[in-house]
């Protein structure tokens, strides 16, 4: 039997689902994609404009920065908008494009925390042969198979989705066109589909996110046998990335690891990943990394001194 697709548009029914907070919520959400682009730009025009370039950690972090500003944009401008519109509607066509682009993102960025991960357990339980192993050629390698594997995985979510028979309630408990409030409007026994976008989202991550955890105790147990600085170094470095691999992570597992049908807080959890994580690893990244703050006042005095000329 062909599936029936009666529905040609969802209507968000938003975070709150409240009217009166939803101006106060405007002006925030707008503030923290502010913040996204400002923050990200500078780290982007920061590593891209001085000798940071060339050391991997940065090189993934300005590919970090730039899924961090690519992701947010796919999801902010448009929650901005429905905070201050009568109506929250999205096309079909529209809400799997979204349902798309945001899990490609969100793949991509996911395999850059993977290879962040990497670049500093060789720089630690390697040292000797960091710069053999972590050489642009592979750095770029690194990046290319985070695309082909985000790409694979969002594309097997859409087609799963295309799929389905929307036949009727067409109003998604959600601020975005995400798989699993879209799960609850199909017009079928979701069961086998449910077991299959946790086995493709939700232990993926939770499976990534023990490998990441297993390389940290990896390298802190190597930094024993290092010297004071060095340890306090590579700590602080360290450290950074661990808070944003949490931060990302540990939201993304209690999203897409719990079945479509059980009630959470999966709207306000998703928060993490597609609002605040974006807005804080910038700071988390420069506040406490000497290196990107003295790199910051020389990019940015050369800028002032060729405007002043």
């Amino acid at each position: 039997m062909e599936n029936q697709n009666n529905v040609t548009e969802f209507v968000f029914m938003g975070l709150w689902g409240n009217k009166k907070i939803e101006p106060l919520f405007f002006f925030l959400f707008l503030l923290c994609y502010l913040s996204v682009l400002m923050g990200n730009i500078i780290i982007l025009l920061t590593i891209t404009c001085s000798h940071l370039i060339q050391q991997p950690m940065y090189y993934f972090l300005c590919h970090l920065s730039l899924m961090d500003l690519c992701y947010t944009s796919t999801v902010v401008p448009r929650l901005v908008r429905d905070l201050a519109a009568a109506r929250k509607n999205i096309s079909y066509n529209n809400c799997m494009t979204q349902l798309f682009t945001a899990h490609l993102l969100a793949g991509v960025e996911i395999f850059i925390l993977v290879s962040m991960a990497f670049d500093r357990y060789v720089a630690i339980v390697k040292p000797l042969h960091y710069m053999v192993i972590m050489n642009r050629q592979r750095c770029n390698m690194l990046i290319i198979m985070a695309w082909v594997v985000g790409f694979w995985h969002s594309i097997a979510l859409l087609l799963m989705v295309l799929n389905l028979p929307f036949c009727g309630p067409n109003k998604l408990d959600h601020y975005i066109c995400d798989v699993k409030p879209l799960l609850k409007l199909v017009c079928k026994d979701i069961h086998v589909v449910s077991i299959l976008v946790i086995a493709n989202s939700g232990m993926v991550v939770l499976a990534i996110f023990l490998a990441l955890v297993a390389s940290y105790i990896v390298i802190l147990y190597n930094l024993r046998v290092r010297s004071s600085i060095g340890r306090q170094k590579a700590l602080s470095t360290c450290s950074s990335h661990i808070m944003v691999v949490v931060l990302f992570f540990v939201p993304c597992i209690y999203t897409y690891a719990l079945p479509a049908g059980t009630e959470n807080k999966d709207k306000e959890i998703s928060l993490f990943y597609t609002v605040i994580a974006p807005m804080l690893n910038p700071l988390i990244y420069t506040l406490r990394n000497m290196e990107m703050k003295i790199a910051m006042r020389k990019v940015w005095s050369k800028v002032v001194h060729s405007d002043l000329k």
